[in-house]
Order: structure tokens, then C-alpha cells, then sequence
């Protein structure tokens, strides 16, 4: 499992970053303080605040899933 640090700070960029995992058959879970939701689950992310960063767990050792992951990830 990986955990990444990203940023979906407008509708469009959710709208994307639900398209971009639903690619991947490897389980996704973005946790904001203490909810845990599914990422690819767009009505769930709309319930976090996405004013702040958030946590990405990635259940997968595929690296390519990062390549593609890169536009939503913050340093």
C-alpha cells in the first residue's frame, strides 16, 4: 500500500480524478481526519472538505497508477 497526498480543489478535478482511478481495478481510499471513503466514489469525495489536502491509499504495488495519479498529487 502507497499514500499519497493530493488535491481536488474543484469539481472538474474530482470529475477527473474519479475517471482516472476507476481505471485501475486496485482499491482506492482517500481519508480526510477521520472518514474514510471510497475514491472511487463521487458522492463520497464531495462529502470530504476539499479545501484541504488529502490522503490517498493505494491497495497496489503498480507504479503506472502514480504516472497517471501525478496531476492530483502535492509535495
Amino acid at each position: 500500500m502507497k499514500t499519497v497526498k493530493i488535491s481536488l480543489n474543484s469539481i472538474d478535478k474530482v470529475k477527473a480524478f474519479v475517471n482516472d482511478v476507476t481505471k485501475f481495478d486496485s482499491d482506492f481510499d482517500l481519508v480526510s481526519g477521520r472518514y474514510v471513503i471510497d475514491a472511487k466514489s463521487i458522492m463520497g469525495i464531495f462529502s470530504l472538505d476539499l479545501s484541504k489536502n488529502i490522503d490517498l491509499n493505494i491497495h497496489s504495488e503498480d507504479d503506472g497508477i502514480l504516472a497517471i495519479l501525478k496531476p492530483y498529487i502535492v509535495e
